[in-house]
């Protein structure tokens, strides 16, 4: 498994091209002086049963923007933040109850511009030991993992689309078993497996 881990950390030096949710849709034109607001998002991978898995959340049904979707754990930079790992790492605490002392960065990825606005962080990181795992009430539904060698295998990813704001927009999907993991938390994946294989 160090091999593993050493294969990640050393891909990720690189941290590749920023991505956006508009990558699959060249005829779209992105808004003059529009203001991204920073975000971090945190990919937690753990170890299990001799092979490395990846944690992500279903959102809750009940939430305003984006319900029911599988995202990883993450969120807006505060004020508290200093930088959008700082942010990622306070939200994945808040969310699923991933204590701090257990993490290890690995690296960044290049951000992604997501359709509502924020430029996001992803940031790759390995969890050194089991904890408890508290969904945040009201706002992550579950919690739950998917071997990484799914999402890091680029023939898993499909293209598909569907209409938004009046325009066919598409975007990757990389399903697994009942979860249809697709949008911003996919392209983002579809990134890492591209340093991955590069």
């Amino acid at each position: 498994m160090t091999d593993a881990i050493a294969a990640i950390r050393a891909a990720l030096e690189h941290s590749g091209a920023a991505s956006s949710d508009f990558d699959l849709n060249p005829d779209f034109v992105l808004p003059e002086g529009r203001k991204l607001r920073p975000a971090g998002v945190l990919a937690p991978i753990f170890e299990r049963d001799g092979r490395l898995e990846l944690l992500l959340t279903k959102r809750s049904s009940m939430l305003k923007h984006h319900p029911g979707q599988i995202a990883f754990p993450g969120g807006k930079q505060d004020p508290v933040d200093p930088d959008p790992v700082a942010a990622a790492l306070r939200e994945a605490e808040e969310e699923i109850g991933l204590p701090r002392n257990l993490v290890e960065i690995l690296g960044t990825i290049a951000p992604h511009e997501t359709v509502t606005g924020f430029v996001v962080t992803p940031v790759i990181a390995f969890v050194r030991d089991t904890f408890d795992i508290i969904p945040e009430p009201g706002e992550v539904e579950e919690v739950f993992a998917v071997p990484l060698s799914h999402v890091l295998d680029a023939s898993n990813y499909v293209v598909q689309s569907r209409q938004w704001r009046g325009h066919v927009r598409s975007y990757f999907a990389v399903p697994y078993g009942p979860y249809y993991i697709w949008g911003a938390t996919a392209r983002m994946l579809r990134a890492w497996t591209d340093l991955m294989t590069r």
